[in-house]
């Protein structure tokens, strides 16, 4: 079997984009629909809201990306700004168990895509408009990294709403940050 015929599953990352919606699941599994509605901050993301964006991103920035440079190596890429994005209520307002749902879709159809791509794919690239140049397998490296920041940022949410509040005088031996 030639180097150009292996499948994409060597690219660094494709793994952890496979076991995400396991791992939120399992985290997901035990709240109530307030415990995702919470938000620890005005500002800041309520778990609901990081579902909505891990589904925002999948298809409208990461496929898009992927696909782009697929079909033409050096092509540009669309700025993504999540925080523009939350600005305009992008995030809020969405069901979380539909906004995990389509971003699971999306996910199995990404991980399927992802594993059929040939061993040189992992070397075509598009352009940023502030970062340059970016190959594919630096692509799929930041979105492995991209999740497990949100699965820091959701547990750190799940800890600061149904764990700490109950931990009496344990809670002077924490620092939470949700």
């Amino acid at each position: 079997m030639g180097a150009a015929k292996r499948p994409a599953t060597w690219i660094p990352g494709v793994e952890q984009l496979a076991a995400t919606p396991d791992i939120l699941r399992a985290l997901l599994t035990p709240l109530t629909v307030e415990d995702v509605e919470w938000k620890p901050a005005p500002g800041r993301f309520s778990i609901a809201e990081v579902l909505e964006h891990l589904s925002h991103v999948e298809g409208h920035c990461f496929r898009l990306r992927l696909d782009a440079a697929l079909a033409e190596d050096g092509a540009a890429w669309e700025p993504y700004d999540p925080d523009a994005l939350a600005a305009t209520g992008q995030f809020s307002g969405r069901d979380a168990g539909d906004s995990f749902d389509h971003w699971e879709d999306q996910r199995d159809d990404n991980v399927a895509f992802l594993k059929g791509l040939p061993e040189d794919a992992a070397a075509r690239h598009g352009m940023h408009a502030k970062l340059g140049r970016i190959t594919l397998g630096e692509l799929v490296a930041e979105w492995a990294f991209h999740d497990l920041g949100h699965i820091r940022q959701i547990a750190e949410l799940i800890r600061a709403r149904r764990y700490y509040p109950r931990m009496g005088p344990f809670q002077s031996q924490y620092k939470i940050s949700p």
